[in-house]
């Protein structure tokens, strides 16, 4: 991994009205000019940062995914249906959703570093609760909390990137931390497939608890503020809501988190749906389970990490596009194939690999550009676009579950369904360049 991206020469960067220097392709020249703060990190700083901020991002993959393989024997150990214990999973997306809304404003208002020590601290707790839960309502419940704690990290994280970096070197930035926290999705489920060889599924969630108190120490130590006093917003019911506002009222910046929310829902539906499908459909082991898993998740970080070097040549919004597209045709080819049989599993595993690309490409660039419009807001921007994804990520797994599981098809279909969205949404909404609104 490259330490530190390039450096633009100082004729380059424009500062915006935030004071974030900004490269000049990707601001319109009538933005007025203002000093520009304090240098973004480089060197091993920016190595430091990415790795530091790469642990704490990766706690919502690994709380999400090291459960996957014990989804089944939840469902039997608690008496549950297979509906049931998807609201779950739901049941996290949903507290991530919701506390980002929370969260944001009050990361604008009191600084980055106390919401996102509260929120790990929330995710300790809230893992003990569902270690020792003997429902699966308390153990939703138990999700809905660890939800909650993971979206402080969630929104700190986004706003700390976009304190120091905009345009493609945010979205540089953001594919950095993807390669990092892209390891947690790739070895979670198989971490999680080897906690089940010598304990039951509770023994995820006192995993989960210790590598929560592991970021913690890290989040004390390691990180420190990127949003300096002058720089914070009152937090008051009115202007919050004014800023939501004036957030909505941005045709662009909403087709970017329509365009975010539904991609995420795709990669989600797969989530969700994967350890039934493969394990139940197709009959693979939990061994073997975690091993496709792991290896699906390549296409994510091959998309991500490609990602920079496309950065250099092409718009962050041409990526975007061009995600989707790949995104849509593969999940329309792997929906035939699930509906017919044609191919049997190999046929379903391929265009699902293009499919992860697709969300690893698009992924980073779209909180890029997004957030590069609404700087001097950039915990409620984020705020937005995390519920988005959760909120709309989170109604994909019940919807598989109703659809029934005796085939691949409804995990499919709404994969294709979200994908197809994602790109007439792409299409409506990404037009030229896009310049800080």
């Amino acid at each position: 991994m490259t330490a530190a991206p390039e450096i633009a020469a100082p004729d380059t960067l424009v500062p915006t009205p935030d004071g974030v220097p900004v490269d000049a392709a990707a601001v319109d020249v009538r933005t007025p000019t203002v000093p520009a703060p304090e240098t973004a990190p480089t060197g091993r700083a920016y190595l430091r940062f990415v790795l530091v901020l790469g642990a704490l991002i990766a706690i919502g993959p690994l709380t999400i995914d090291t459960y996957l393989p014990a989804l089944p024997s939840i469902t039997r150990d608690l008496g549950a249906s297979e509906s049931a214990v998807q609201l779950t999973l739901t049941g996290i997306l949903l507290g991530m959703g919701l506390g980002q809304l929370l969260v944001g404003p009050l990361a604008d208002a009191v600084g980055r570093r106390r919401p996102l020590i509260a929120g790990l601290a929330l995710h300790i707790a809230a893992s003990v609760f569902c270690a020792f839960a003997p429902s699966i309502e308390l153990l939703t419940v138990g999700r809905v909390l660890q939800g909650l704690g993971n979206a402080a990290v969630a929104v700190v994280s986004m706003a700390m990137v976009r304190d120091q970096f905009a345009g493609s070197a945010a979205a540089t930035m953001l594919s950095r931390l993807m390669l990092v926290m892209g390891l947690a999705p790739v070895l979670a489920p198989t971490l999680g497939g080897a906690i089940l060889q010598v304990t039951s599924w509770r023994g995820v969630f006192v995993l989960l608890a210790v590598a929560g108190t592991m970021m913690v120490t890290l989040a004390s130590f390691a990180l420190r503020e990127t949003l300096p006093a002058h720089r914070r917003r009152r937090l008051a019911f009115r202007p919050v809501v004014a800023t939501y506002g004036s957030l909505l009222r941005d045709r662009t910046f909403v087709g970017l988190v329509l365009i975010s929310g539904l991609m995420f829902a795709t990669l989600f539906s797969y989530i969700g749906g994967s350890s039934f499908v493969l394990q139940d459909i197709y009959g693979l082991s939990v061994a073997q389970f975690g091993l496709v898993f792991g290896l699906n998740s390549l296409g994510f970080l091959t998309g991500s990490q490609v990602n920079p070097f496309l950065l250099r040549r092409f718009e962050p919004q041409l990526l975007v596009r061009a995600g989707v597209t790949i995104g849509a045709v593969a999940a329309l080819l792997m929906v035939t194939s699930a509906a017919t049989g044609f191919g049997g599993l190999p046929m379903v595993l391929a265009p699902l690999w293009f499919i992860l690309l697709a969300c690893g490409l698009t992924l980073p660039n779209t909180p890029a550009l997004a957030l590069t419009r609404h700087g001097e807001a950039a915990g409620t921007a984020a705020a937005l676009l995390g519920a988005a994804q959760f909120v709309i990520g989170g109604a994909a797994a019940p919807l598989i579950g109703a659809m029934g599981s005796d085939s691949a098809v409804p995990m499919t279909l709404v994969m294709a369904l979200t994908a197809s969205l994602a790109l007439v949404v792409a299409t409506l909404t990404l037009r030229g360049r896009l310049t800080p609104a």
